[in-house]
C-alpha cells in the first residue's frame, strides 16, 4: 500500500471537483479548493474521520468496498479507479465481469435528477445508485446485500418483493424481460462470470425462471411505459427512459409521469411520503 501516493491522489481528485459535480449545493463562499473532506465522506457513506486519516496517511488499508465507494464519490474514470486500487495494494477489478463502477457521465446526469425517480443499473440488473424518489417508489436496492442486489433474484426468489410493485397482469411480461436481459449478459460474459453464477443460483430455486431460461429469449432493456403500484398512492403511470453507457454495461433509468397528470401529483406526494409506510387499518 502506497499511503503517500494514495493520500496525494485522493486530495488532488477532491480539490478538482466542485459540489455541483456530485449533486450538492455550492452554498456560501468557500475557502476550500474543490470539495471539503466531509462532502467526500458523505458522498462515499463513510465517516469524516476515516476519510481524513486516509488523506493524512494514517488510515488502515481500505477494503475494495471502500475504494469503490471513493471512486464513485470522486467521479473517477475506470483508469483512475484502477490506479487507486493499485495505490491501496489491491488487485484491479475485472472490467469485463463486473460493472459496479458507475460511469462518471451517468453520475453527472443522475446527480441532477431530484424531482423524478431515477436509478442506475448494471447489465446484470444490479442496482448501483438510486435517488430518494427511486428508493421511495421501488425500495432500497442499493442497500441490499449479496444476490438480493440483483433484480432477477428479487423477482424469482421468495419473498419476491419486487413483484408487488407491478400489477398482476403485467408480471409475466416483466418476468420475460428480466430473463431475456440476463441471457444477453450471460452471452456476453460467459458461464464463469457473475452472470453465470447468478443463473446457476436461480435455476434450482425457481421453476418459472427455469422455464423462461429454456425459451432462449435474448433482449436488452428498452424504453417502456409502466404502471407501478405504491402501497399508499396506488397505481402510478410512468414512462421509463433509458440512457446507456457507450459499452451498454450500465443504464440510467428515469421514470417520468405525464405532465399535469394524476401520476405527476402522486410523484410529488411520493417526495413527501418518502419511504415511510402507514399502518394497516
Amino acid at each position: 500500500m502506497d499511503r503517500s501516493g494514495m493520500a496525494d491522489f485522493l486530495r488532488a481528485r477532491r480539490e478538482a471537483l466542485r459540489p455541483g459535480d456530485i449533486g450538492m449545493a455550492e452554498g456560501a463562499r468557500r475557502r476550500t479548493a474543490g470539495l471539503r473532506r466531509e462532502e467526500v465522506a458523505a458522498a462515499a457513506a463513510m465517516s469524516v474521520d476515516y476519510y481524513t486519516r486516509l488523506e493524512q496517511q494514517r488510515g488502515p488499508q481500505p477494503s475494495t468496498t471502500v475504494l469503490a465507494a471513493l471512486a464513485r464519490a470522486l467521479r473517477l474514470s475506470r483508469d483512475e479507479r484502477d490506479y487507486l486500487f493499485r495505490l491501496a495494494g489491491h488487485a484491479v477489478p475485472d472490467r469485463l465481469g463486473r460493472a459496479d463502477h458507475v460511469s462518471p457521465a451517468l453520475q453527472r446526469v443522475f446527480a441532477r435528477l431530484s424531482d423524478t425517480p431515477a436509478l442506475i443499473i448494471s447489465h446484470l440488473g444490479e442496482t448501483l445508485a438510486q435517488n430518494a424518489l427511486g428508493i421511495a417508489l421501488l425500495g432500497d436496492h442499493v442497500g441490499a446485500r449479496g444476490w438480493a442486489r440483483f433484480e432477477a433474484w428479487r423477482w424469482f426468489v421468495p419473498p419476491c418483493g419486487d413483484r408487488e410493485i407491478y400489477p398482476a397482469h403485467d408480471r409475466e411480461r416483466q418476468s420475460r424481460a428480466i430473463v431475456a436481459g440476463l441471457r444477453a449478459a450471460y452471452g456476453l460474459l460467459g458461464p464463469s462470470s457473475t452472470a453465470g453464477e447468478l443463473v446457476a443460483e436461480l435455476l434450482p430455486r425457481s421453476e418459472e425462471f427455469r422455464a423462461l431460461w429454456e425459451r432462449q429469449e435474448v433482449a436488452q432493456r428498452f424504453a417502456d411505459h409502466k404502471v407501478l403500484v405504491h402501497p399508499e398512492l396506488g397505481d402510478i403511470e410512468v414512462d421509463c427512459q433509458v440512457l446507456f453507457t457507450e459499452d451498454r454495461a450500465q443504464a440510467l433509468l428515469v421514470l417520468t409521469p405525464e405532465p399535469r397528470s394524476e401520476a405527476e401529483e402522486k410523484i410529488r406526494l411520493l417526495g413527501v411520503l418518502g419511504v415511510q409506510r402507514f399502518p394497516a387499518g
